[in-house]
């Protein structure tokens, strides 16, 4: 090792909740906790070091009005990097993002491909709109094309109705589901309503964007079948502009929106104290910025969870739980580093003191 660089971060290093070291090591762009022998230019950075943070449902390539060119796609990864965001699962995005993954200096994408909607009951250009009788095949396609993830819409307004709606019969997401857990992938899906909730869980899905509509009854069924949540709390605090925006046409979903909005932390509260699993996610892409992970932390604290638990939303248990590895010997060194300990208050999250990625300090 006597003609390697190395970094030495030493400080208090958060290997885990509990699993707290004075320093680690980062040769080859890879953690040690044994100091290399012989290392030259040893640069050293000091502080209370965190795995690189989630956000579990964050969409790269994805604009307001659909797919974005790969220099937009990059300002919106070296946003997330810069907050701190060093893992994504992009929850559907029409753009082919596959370049990232020869960007050492970009964040890792879980992809899970495209959103698969019914036709002309989502956003313009953001989904694959489809009819119930092809759900199976693009649930299959989009598996291949993703990486471990498939990605539905649940549901959404239905105008001949006035209201949220689902968006699926139930025998076309049971044999959905089944087909993408023969082929290893895992289905997540955009819901705000409730009526769309107990046919997906029994289906046998794996995890619910947004859940704003997991009601008393139904917290036993998702912490019965350990059905996930990623509640994006900060995309939440638009529904009173968005509820206002279609007051004149839709008087039922701007009133059954603004109750949802209204509820919102009691029913992360109530996922939380029930056991459901609840990961950190932004919903950046589309119409919200990226770069708003601490802020979604700090929602989750808002909403009650404590903030150890909301912390490990966004680090060991997001990471665990996307098959990821955090601080562990050998893994790539993605890390960030604070100034003081974010067990304590959270909001040190907003401001990073260094940010390192694959082993090299980016920020």
């Amino acid at each position: 090792m006597s003609d390697q660089a190395v970094l030495h971060v030493k400080g208090r290093v958060l290997v885990g909740p509990e699993d707290v070291r004075d320093e680690l090591w980062v040769v080859d762009g890879r953690i040690s906790y044994d100091r290399p022998a012989g290392a030259r230019d040893v640069r050293t950075v000091e502080g209370w070091t965190l795995p690189g943070l989630v956000d579990a449902h964050c969409h790269v390539g994805l604009g307001p009005h659909g797919p974005v060119d790969a220099a937009t796609a990059e300002k919106q990864a070296l946003t997330d990097r810069e907050a701190g965001t060093l893992l994504i699962r992009d929850a559907g995005s029409p753009s082919d993002t596959r370049w990232v993954d020869d960007r050492d200096d970009l964040p890792k994408i879980v992809r899970a491909g495209r959103h698969i909607a019914r036709t002309r009951r989502y956003i313009r250009n953001f989904a694959h709109e489809i009819e119930p009788d092809d759900l199976v095949a693009y649930v299959a396609q989009e598996a291949r094309r993703g990486d471990g993830w498939v990605k539905l819409v649940g549901d959404w307004i239905d105008r001949d109705l006035g209201d949220l709606a689902p968006s699926w019969p139930r025998d076309a997401v049971e044999a959905a589901i089944a087909e993408a857990h023969r082929l290893g992938a895992r289905v997540t899906a955009h819901c705000f309503a409730e009526n769309s909730l107990q046919d997906l869980v029994e289906a046998g899905i794996d995890c619910i964007e947004h859940a704003t509509g997991l009601t008393e009854d139904l917290v036993p069924l998702f912490a019965a079948r350990g059905v996930a949540i990623v509640p994006t709390l900060v995309n939440i605090a638009t529904f009173p502009d968005l509820a206002a925006g279609g007051e004149a046409r839709f008087p039922r979903w701007s009133a059954h929106m603004r109750r949802l909005y209204e509820r919102r932390y009691d029913t992360v509260r109530a996922a939380y104290d029930a056991g459901i699993p609840v990961y950190v996610g932004t919903d950046a892409g589309g119409s919200l910025a990226h770069g708003l992970v601490a802020g979604e932390v700090a929602e989750l604290v808002t909403a009650g969870i404590p903030p150890l638990d909301a912390l490990a939303a966004t680090s060991w248990a997001a990471r665990a739980w996307l098959g990821r590895p955090g601080l562990e010997e050998g893994a790539p060194a993605d890390l960030v580093v604070y100034e003081s300990d974010p067990r304590a208050d959270v909001r040190v999250l907003a401001s990073p003191r260094r940010v390192v990625l694959n082993g090299q300090v980016v920020e």
